[in-house]
């Protein structure tokens, strides 16, 4: 797959936490439910809140470092993900293209505001200092269960210009990529020689699409997933298995190749 050709690496890495979902009947947080509804919002940071510490804490993975070197090698050209996590560019990843946003940043719905979120981690904890943190299960947004209890004593992030609430600058369900994002993914789909999926069913339309425009300008698209995806009769190359276990693995022997 990786000859002498640049690739564009779309990288939607979300099969080794899969788990953290499928063993909860968690529900996704709804864009027209979190601008509409102040208790949403209330749950939504007190959670988001609490789990903040680990989820930011968290480092790069193989699979992340070894599409660093692949990007150093010249083999990849761009990196676009389905995460929030900012994990690519913590693995040192130049051309990173967050399709979903990243949770990082922070925005007034009213006005042009915008605080890191680390920032914002600071002021959350002067105003609600007494919030618990044990928690077992931490999801890849960041969230976590709490008691209702502790919701509820939850005092919610407030715009200090426009006292508008506040939202972190992820796509969430039922809400749209922006234009500008859309578009620049899908220059960087034409500027490429291939695609390769690592780690995504491609369940969600706005990775789907890209695979699509792949397809539709003949370009070769492999897939590296556990289990079936929605691109499988679409595409030229197929691996079931981990990143984990075959990407290093690949990035090492082209190593070998190249010196």
């Amino acid at each position: 797959m990786c000859q002498n050709i640049n690739h564009q690496i779309m990288k939607i890495l979300r099969s080794e936490e899969v788990g953290l979902y499928a063993r909860s009947n968690h529900k996704p947080i709804q864009y027209q439910e979190f601008v509409k509804y102040p208790k949403v919002r209330q749950r939504y940071w007190a959670r988001n809140f609490v789990g903040w510490p680990r989820f930011s804490a968290v480092q790069p993975n193989a699979t992340h470092l070894a599409i660093r070197e692949l990007e150093k090698m010249g083999k990849v050209t761009s990196i676009v993900t389905q995460n929030v996590d900012r994990l690519h560019q913590k693995a040192g990843s130049e051309n990173v293209i967050e399709l979903h946003g990243s949770g990082y940043i922070v925005k007034c719905l009213k006005c042009p505001y915008e605080i890191s979120r680390e920032e914002l981690q600071v002021q959350l904890l002067k105003n609600n200092s007494y919030m618990e943190s044990n928690f077992t299960m931490i999801r890849p947004d960041g969230d976590v269960e709490l008691p209702r209890e502790q919701v509820d004593k939850f005092r919610s992030p407030l715009c200090p210009k426009c006292e508008g609430p506040l939202k972190p600058d992820i796509v969430f369900f039922g809400d749209n990529v922006p234009k500008q994002r859309v578009d620049q993914v899908r220059s960087a789909v034409s500027s490429s020689d291939a695609v390769f999926v690592l780690g995504s069913s491609l369940t969600v339309y706005s990775s789907y699409r890209i695979i699509l425009q792949a397809r539709d300008e003949h370009k070769n698209i492999a897939l590296l997933n556990i289990g079936p995806t929605r691109a499988d009769d679409i595409i030229q190359i197929k691996v079931s298995t981990k990143c984990g276990d075959i990407l290093p693995e690949l990035c090492n022997s082209l190593k070998k190749n190249l010196s």
